[in-house]
């Protein structure tokens, strides 16, 4: 039996609803609705932004009073990259004639009931080896590369507990970032090996929005303005509280222990940088909820990455290391996706995220815990030149491979 305008309409929309909540930016998500509302001989327009979708829906070559709108208010999407590669190869199926939309729709609801992909103990050592990546990455101690695993996984509990409580939720990441800073603070006062701020930054690096920020600059170069400019306005917000979170809790620390020693400058060997970028890429494949067989492309997608934007910083400087290191994770995302049939972000947000802890923006942050005001001005001009170094790859990499999925 054929099926309705309206239940056409409701299908795009349900489509739209669980891509948003996947975290598919608004400038592909609004060409991806556009090519599956052709498939089913439907036109329209879509107006996306993180707190609201609005469709305008009709049949092609219908009179212009028989419209279908739609608006409903959503919640900002979380990365579920694994739900997004589902949803993409249910879409493709229906194109290629595999499915029928009744079928469509029923995938569309066991996708959105299906349970997390990875067990909480698999999700649990992703967070600490996450903590743990980082502090090495930025050269840290072992005291540091340690405490802050050990911190991570306080911030796992944290995380579990909001998504049981929506009052817990609402006040997620200062609270996690105050108990992480005065613990941070006790620890710091009896092992003069740790590095206080680091740690702290360390523990509740999954917190800081450097990967939204980013989103919300690209949205922004792709002219979706409302869109872009919320999301970068929601990750400052973050910004904020986590910096107040964290401040507070710097002062209960110092109320309770007193002021920490000075640190000394140890630092774990250079060689393990690298093992730190692949065991950093590997966590987020989790975190990010990747499916098993995507996961290896993005943890190369992150070591691709960081190999390349090294090397260029290195020979000719930050900026033009992550311009390059974006332009070749862009390219390399494009070609996966005409390879594998798949959503490019499978592969271009782990690769970018790799690129983004090592920029100015997360240097900034370290400095204003540290309560160090020296230079925050110029970082934050570097940060923005970063930023719009790696959105400039991206753009200049979808020009030299063009893209053939809209998702």
């Amino acid at each position: 039996m054929a099926l309705t305008f309206k239940q056409q309409c409701a299908f795009v929309i349900k489509l739209g609803e669980m891509l948003h909540k996947y975290g598919t930016p608004a400038f592909r998500l609004e060409a991806h609705l556009k090519t599956v509302a052709g498939y089913l001989e439907l036109d329209g327009y879509f107006l996306v932004s993180p707190t609201t979708l609005t469709y305008c829906l009709w049949i092609k070559g219908a009179p212009d009073d028989d419209v279908y709108n739609y608006s409903m208010r959503v919640r900002p999407g979380d990365l579920d990259l694994g739900s997004l590669a589902r949803t993409d190869a249910l879409v493709n199926d229906l194109v290629a004639g595999n499915c029928t939309l009744e079928e469509a729709k029923t995938g569309l609801k066991t996708i959105e009931t299906s349970g997390p992909p990875y067990p909480e103990l698999v999700t649990l050592l992703a967070y600490i080896v996450l903590g743990s990546a980082f502090s090495m990455m930025m050269r840290g101690s072992w005291n540091d590369v340690m405490w802050a695993g050990g911190l991570s996984m306080l911030v796992y509990s944290f995380v579990v507990w909001s998504g049981k409580s929506q009052r817990i939720s609402t006040m997620l990441e200062p609270l996690a970032a105050t108990v992480v800073a005065v613990i941070a603070v006790a620890v710091s006062r009896f092992d003069p090996g740790v590095n206080q701020p680091l740690v702290v930054l360390s523990s509740i690096i999954v917190f800081v929005p450097g990967l939204s920020l980013a989103m919300g600059f690209r949205e922004l170069a792709e002219r979706e303005l409302i869109s872009g400019t919320a999301r970068i306005m929601d990750s400052l917000m973050v910004l904020f509280k986590l910096y107040f979170g964290t401040v507070l809790g710097v002062a209960i620390g110092v109320l309770i222990w007193g002021d920490t020693f000075p640190v000394d400058e140890y630092h774990v060997p250079h060689w393990t940088v690298w093992p730190a970028v692949l065991l950093l890429a590997s966590s987020l494949s989790v975190v990010f909820k990747a499916r098993l067989v995507d996961a290896p492309w993005g943890i190369a997608s992150g070591l691709l990455a960081y190999g390349v934007s090294t090397l260029v910083t290195d020979a000719w400087g930050t900026t033009l290391g992550a311009f390059l290191g974006a332009f070749v994770v862009g390219a390399y995302a494009n070609l996966f996706a005409r390879w594998r049939n798949a959503p490019a972000a499978l592969v271009t947000l782990p690769g970018i995220v790799v690129l983004v802890p090592g920029s100015k923006v997360y240097v900034g942050l370290d400095d204003a815990i540290s309560s160090n005001a020296l230079g925050i001005d110029n970082i934050g001009v570097q940060s923005f030149l970063l930023f719009m170094s790696l959105i400039a790859g991206l753009v200049f990499a979808s020009a030299v491979v063009e893209p053939r999925k809209s998702l």
